[in-house]
């Protein structure tokens, strides 16, 4: 009967581990675990050299080493901690707004390459343009222009001669 007590025991503590979101945490996150990993190796290293036979105050003023060590397994086990507060780490989602953000620039990138599209936007958006042939309302008459070639009696010379130069 004990053998059966301590069975059923440890299945609930099995559970109740399974079950806890510290556990699921651990589990799960990989940089947790990391973080936790280098935590105890550092204290490791620092205990062993704080125990080599000096003094332990000597050791933690003056030995770099252990100081190191101390610091790294403090920063470590700091962010262990924090993130185990933080709880459980949501997958993050391809959201809703990160769809219509892609939607509108995947949209502005097709409009601005495709000239088709651009016609067939703007035709959905204002409608069809018009074709029309334009028509001048006057009547363009063509007349010669003539040209002269001199002015006798303003040039002030005789009136056989040509003069091609004009004051204006």
């Amino acid at each position: 009967m004990a053998a059966r007590s301590k069975a059923a025991k440890t299945g609930a503590l099995a559970y109740a581990l399974n079950q806890s979101p510290y556990v699921q945490r651990l589990l799960q996150d990989p940089e947790l675990r990391r973080n936790l990993s280098e935590g105890f190796k550092a204290s490791r290293s620092a205990y062993t050299r704080l125990s080599d036979g000096r003094a332990p105050h000597r050791a933690v003023f003056e030995d770099k080493r252990v100081k190191r060590d101390l610091r790294k397994a403090t920063y470590s086990l700091r962010d262990a901690g924090e993130a185990l507060r933080e709880g459980p780490k949501r997958k993050k989602r391809f959201g809703l707004g990160r769809l219509i953000m892609l939607s509108i620039i995947a949209t502005a990138v097709a409009l601005g390459v495709s000239e088709g599209l651009r016609k067939k936007a703007l035709d959905a958006l204002f409608g069809a343009e018009e074709e029309f042939e334009y028509t001048s309302p006057t009547t363009a008459t063509t007349t010669p222009v003539s040209t002269v070639t001199s002015i006798p009696e303003a040039n002030g010379g005789p009136s056989g001669t040509a003069d091609t130069t004009t004051a204006i």
